[in-house]
């Protein structure tokens, strides 16, 4: 991990991640200079890290509802507080992105969880496009 990673603000996750339960503790690491695309690096194994992004700029429409549990469970005390980020699949024709299990974070206390949206109309693989 480098050092600058070192430094930046734990996220220690509320609940495990599926999948990945001995990974309590995560940096965000940013990959490009408009604060687009992030890498949620785990601290205890670098080489783990999931390609993340906000939803604003490619899907400005999202909206997930949060449920009161999940508030509960990171310590919410302002939603307007939460850093919502998509997880997202490179490909070689096609970027898509998880809407519906988005890595939801508290900007205050730090804490974060995957949550699975209760909206199954939201998809797991959507195409990403940005308009410029």
């Amino acid at each position: 991990m480098t050092d600058a990673a070192l430094d930046m603000p734990i996220i220690d996750m509320a609940v495990p991640m599926p999948g990945f339960p001995a990974h309590q503790q995560f940096v965000l690491v940013r990959l490009n200079d408009e604060g687009l695309l992030y890498a949620f690096t785990s601290i205890q194994d670098p080489d783990l890290r999931f390609l993340v992004a906000p939803p604003e700029p490619f899907f400005p429409d999202y909206a997930p509802e949060i449920e009161n549990d999940v508030l509960a469970a990171l310590n919410t005390k302002d939603p307007d507080r939460l850093l919502v980020m998509v997880v997202i699949t490179a490909g070689v024709n096609e970027t898509t992105a998880n809407l519906l299990a988005p890595i939801i974070v508290d900007r205050d206390s730090r804490r974060a969880m995957q949550v699975v949206l209760t909206d199954g109309n939201m998809p797991v693989r959507a195409v990403m496009r940005r308009d410029y």
